[in-house]
């Protein structure tokens, strides 16, 4: 079995871990595996390491990053015979942590290298060409994201300041949303489409989301003043943000999302612009990723989820 890992030294906590990619190396040597370390040396790297990974004939892709350099990474094994594995060290962990992937090195490095680990087919959401793995959005979250991005120390308590001044420098838009057969105009806050429950950070921005279902979850927060927004906050690491009033929910393979001009979104916590029209829509069980004996992927026919998440519009 032929092993390449994709280690981004910029990633969350690799900043503050120099001995990282030096352990990955005994790592390998210990075990005597067949593995190489690349590492990334700016933005779109890690999709050109990966390429040549599966050139050259790798049965497994490690990414050792966060969300963006997951994301890179599964880029290039859309649809390929190679599984993704996840070493997970950004700020946020958003989908190692909806699969249940350690998040300690040693084991994650174990999980992603052991013969026996599964490899399960998930989902890929697309927005406008761009796939997304995690989760997408624009407005608020993605401010947010553009403004953590800056900051050369991250994690949770830096995610929340960032979060803070954004929130007080907040701007809303009214945007046309289509999907499950509805179609309405809406002020929001924030519109995120997600593949799984959540940003990262055990922040369930849309519980029960499943990554192999067919189904992308679209959750839109209307605007909200100073005072309502801890009880919003509450609610999202509780598991009940769909439950909050400003809150909108819907479950489709596909979303159409008009806005009034182009401006900025992220993909799995990297910005980007594109235009006013998004069409969001999702390829199923597109790229296979190692995973957790225990994790709740690949469900039998029957366990498809529930589409009684239909618009909603308090």
């Amino acid at each position: 079995m032929k092993l390449r890992f994709i280690f981004n030294p910029h990633s969350g906590r690799n900043l503050r871990r120099p001995w990282l990619a030096p352990a990955i190396l005994d790592f390998i040597r210990t075990l005597s595996l067949d593995a190489t370390l690349v590492t990334t040396t700016g933005p779109g790297h890690a999709t050109e390491l990966a390429r040549e990974a599966l050139a050259t004939g790798c049965d497994r892709v490690i990414a050792v990053g966060g969300d963006g350099t997951m994301n890179e990474v599964a880029q290039a094994l859309l649809d390929a015979d190679a599984a993704l594995g996840l070493v997970p060290c950004g700020s946020g962990n958003g989908l190692a942590l909806h699969l249940g992937l350690p998040l300690g090195t040693r084991r994650a490095l174990e999980l992603a290298t052991h013969p026996l680990t599964r490899a399960a087919a998930i989902d890929t959401g697309v927005v406008n060409g761009r796939p997304f793995f995690n989760a997408m959005g624009f407005g608020f979250d993605a401010d947010v994201s553009r403004r953590f991005n800056q900051l050369t120390r991250r994690g949770l308590p830096a995610y929340l300041r960032t979060g803070l001044k954004a929130f007080l420098e907040r701007q809303t838009e009214t945007v046309i949303l289509r999907g499950g057969g509805h179609s309405a105009a809406v002020a929001v806050l924030l519109v995120a489409i997600a593949n799984s429950d959540q940003y990262g950070n055990n922040a369930r921005i849309a519980p029960g989301a499943r990554v192999d279902d067919g189904l992308l979850d679209l959750v839109a927060v209307r605007p909200v003043n100073l005072l309502s927004v801890l009880p919003l906050l509450a609610r999202l690491f509780a598991g009940r943000f769909h439950t909050s009033p400003g809150a909108i929910r819907l479950r489709d393979a596909g979303f159409v999302i008009e806005r009034s001009a182009s401006g900025l979104i992220h993909t799995d916590g990297e910005t980007h612009e594109t235009g006013a029209t998004l069409m969001v829509s999702v390829r199923p069980r597109s790229l296979r990723l190692l995973v957790p004996a225990h994790a709740r992927v690949t469900a039998p026919d029957d366990a498809v989820a529930p589409r009684g998440f239909q618009l909603h519009l308090p």
